[in-house]
């Protein structure tokens, strides 16, 4: 069983009494063989990753692998301990947790891709600050990521995840898509809102490009995350007062799918175009072929 666009999910859940995480889980059964309960521990375990994840970046202030982060994470939290943030305390967790998991992943810790290592913090920046702040079970949480995979899953059957076939727009636009469809269902919000936030989350970052400083999945990829999970949000609540995307959800998969194929692969994770080739971003390039950077790097 597979369901390959949006608007055949929304067709199944209209004529059905189930909800969006029990087709996705069927599914999966299905197709994996396994039994339902095998499924949601496996859900469960990633779940605790995405946690682990946040708990480490939280208080790690190692430089990451290509010395141009690591440290961000640390100063935001001092920062909020000083002055706390004049929006919320959820807006305080999403942007550190999201900074947080990116750059445990720059530092090669341990993280869940979702959809990839460079937009791992994304889903679990939205998703963990909102199970703190609104006390979700354990349950939900769980039904909630499996919301989020399928949403990626579908995305990803026109168009792969990854920077060097359709830009970042593939990585940290679909993570932020997975995540404000998840979020959308956190709230019990219908199918409607939930596509709706899918739509409006896409189409407002296509052709966002994957231009990585000196090859490293760093700048802009780990400040990137927690700009797209706020973006992911603001799609939550726009949707969730009415507000429509124009173009059905496919459809912007469809442009998504263009977009990307029209992009000059230059800016699709080569790094030979855009911030990578920027003067500051050569200069710094030139200095990882010098004795001093890999006796550095070795230490």
């Amino acid at each position: 069983m597979q369901i390959k666009t949006f608007e055949e999910l929304k067709k199944i859940l209209k004529n059905s009494n189930k909800e969006i995480f029990e087709i996705a889980q069927e599914m999966e059964c299905q197709n994996l063989d396994i039994t339902k309960e095998d499924f949601r521990q496996s859900v469960k375990k990633t779940l605790n990753a995405m946690k682990d994840a946040i708990k480490n970046g939280l208080i790690n202030n190692q430089i990451t692998n290509g010395k141009m982060g690591g440290q961000d994470c640390v100063k935001l939290v001092k920062k909020y301990k000083e002055k706390p943030s004049v929006f919320s305390k959820l807006f305080e967790k999403i942007l550190t947790y999201a900074l947080a998991t990116s750059e445990e992943n720059a530092r090669m810790g341990k993280i869940a891709a979702c959809p990839t290592a460079g937009a791992c913090g994304i889903v679990p920046s939205v998703l963990i600050s909102l199970f703190e702040e609104f006390n979700i079970n354990t349950d939900k949480q769980i039904n909630s990521l499996i919301v989020a995979g399928l949403i990626g899953k579908i995305i990803s059957q026109k168009v792969k995840p990854a920077g060097a076939v359709a830009g970042c727009q593939a990585e940290c636009g679909t993570a932020a898509a997975m995540a404000a469809g998840a979020a959308a269902y956190l709230f019990d919000y219908n199918i409607d809102i939930i596509l709706n936030s899918v739509s409006l989350c896409l189409k407002n970052i296509l052709g966002l490009t994957c231009d990585p400083v000196r090859g490293f999945v760093e700048v802009p990829c780990i400040k990137r995350n927690p700009f797209m999970a706020i973006h992911a949000i603001t799609a939550v609540e726009l949707a969730s007062a009415g507000i429509e995307s124009v173009i059905p959800t496919d459809e912007v998969v469809d442009a998504m799918e263009q977009t990307g194929a029209l992009m000059s692969p230059s800016l699709k994770e080569s790094s030979l175009a855009g911030l990578a080739k920027t003067k500051t971003a050569i200069i710094m390039s030139k200095a990882c072929f010098t004795k001093k950077y890999y006796s550095e790097l070795k230490d």
